[in-house]
């Protein structure tokens, strides 16, 4: 299982990879922390469950340059401080360079967010991209 994007991604908050499938799936495990927390019930800011669906999603891929493009996601639980999520992604359609990536995030059981990821390998490095000045 070799991570080829996002190397430097925090396992802190993003998650550790368990599983990876070339263009095809990956499998994130976060451990929910006080940093990610919002208010004084514990809850878990919304962003870190997109983030690691989001980085299952690359992993899925598993492309130096992949990116995100578009996302539609839906929230379907609440997260708080403690919980475990795991992150699936799947590889359901490539045309090109473009991937559609479904993915779903979990607690135990709990579905906590559901939806498809559009996902671009560029030709290069998308910072590469951008014009001086």
């Amino acid at each position: 299982m070799e991570v080829k994007t996002h190397r430097r991604a925090s396992r802190t908050f993003l998650g550790r990879p368990l599983l990876i499938r070339d263009d095809a799936e990956a499998v994130v495990e976060l451990e929910t922390c006080e940093e990610m927390v919002v208010d004084d019930h514990g809850l878990i800011h919304g962003g870190f469950t997109f983030g690691i669906a989001d980085y299952a999603a690359m992993l899925a891929v598993n492309h130096p340059h992949v990116v995100l493009a578009a996302a539609e996601v839906r929230f379907l639980a609440p997260v708080r401080v403690g919980d475990v999520m795991r992150a699936r992604a799947e590889v359901v359609e490539r045309e090109g360079r473009r991937r559609e990536v479904a993915v779903e995030v979990s607690v135990g059981s709990e579905k906590v967010l559901a939806g498809t990821l559009t996902c671009y390998v560029l030709r290069g490095h998308v910072l590469d991209r951008r014009k001086a000045g």
